[in-house]
């Protein structure tokens, strides 16, 4: 009887383990190709909360299926008992997705010398309607590519300063940000030389800007950078720009000097 109940337990397993599996791979390309594209993922945090969304969800579900499964038990208590793995599984992966959704990278920000990848979790909700109409909800098709303005005036300068020292850069106030086109010409005075940077660096971290270059299809006299930082990341990362100030990539180096 023992020996039945680990080959059913076991079959039990497996069949909750593959449906895990095929949740898992739908939550993954929603997370790693929607709310985290390349390379907000290690940018932004993604990839770490993910893997442990995962491993609660995939793991934990099957391994609690075998633990309870047994052929013993009556028909009625086997579904109260698979129903509560259910539940516990799928407020796990709810929680997990919630967790997930507060860290992806909504706003892809124009800030003074660099873009800046802003989270959901930076923005104040009771903020958004300050954004101009097409920005007013979030993204949740990975981040949106805007500038920011300047401050209007000393007052609001002095008012600035003193969000900023509170962890609140303008690229995380709604009423502080501006389509992208609106400071193209800003970008385009601030934005260097790729060829510049890469001088710069050692051996490994020129292989990287090369490889990067190379998916862009330009050649490298005819790209420029930006620093690319996030809450998480300050300089790790850079944006790679074309002549005209249009993302054309990203490389895993520090951008600022």
């Amino acid at each position: 009887m023992h020996k039945q109940r680990i080959v059913v337990a076991s079959k039990a397993f497996g069949t909750h383990l593959m449906l895990s599996a095929l949740v898992a791979l739908l939550v993954a390309y929603v997370v790693l190709r929607v709310w985290f594209p390349h390379p907000f993922g290690m940018l932004a945090g993604g990839l770490h909360l993910f893997w442990i969304l995962v491993g609660v969800d995939v793991v934990c579900g099957p391994l609690l299926t075998a633990f309870l499964f047994n052929p013993a038990k009556s028909r009625r208590e086997l579904v109260l008992d698979l129903s509560l793995v259910a539940l516990i599984q799928l407020a796990a992966l709810s929680y997990g997705l919630y967790s997930i959704s507060q860290a992806r990278p909504v706003v892809l920000a124009f800030e003074t010398d660099r873009i800046v990848a802003v989270s959901v979790s930076q923005i104040d909700p009771a903020d958004l309607p300050q954004a101009p109409a097409p920005f007013q909800a979030l993204s949740w098709r990975g981040p949106v590519l805007l500038g920011t303005r300047n401050a209007i005036g000393g007052d609001e300068k002095l008012k600035s300063i003193e969000m900023s020292l509170q962890g609140v850069e303008p690229s995380a106030r709604p009423g502080w940000w501006q389509p992208y086109e609106d400071s193209r010409v800003e970008v385009q005075q601030r934005m260097k030389k790729l060829t510049l940077i890469r001088e710069q660096q050692k051996p490994s971290d020129q292989a990287s800007i090369d490889a990067a270059v190379q998916k862009t299809g330009l050649p490298i006299d005819r790209i420029h950078y930006l620093p690319l930082t996030s809450q998480k990341s300050l300089d790790a990362w850079i944006v790679l720009l074309d002549a005209e100030a249009h993302i054309v990539g990203y490389a895993p180096v520090g951008g600022f000097e």
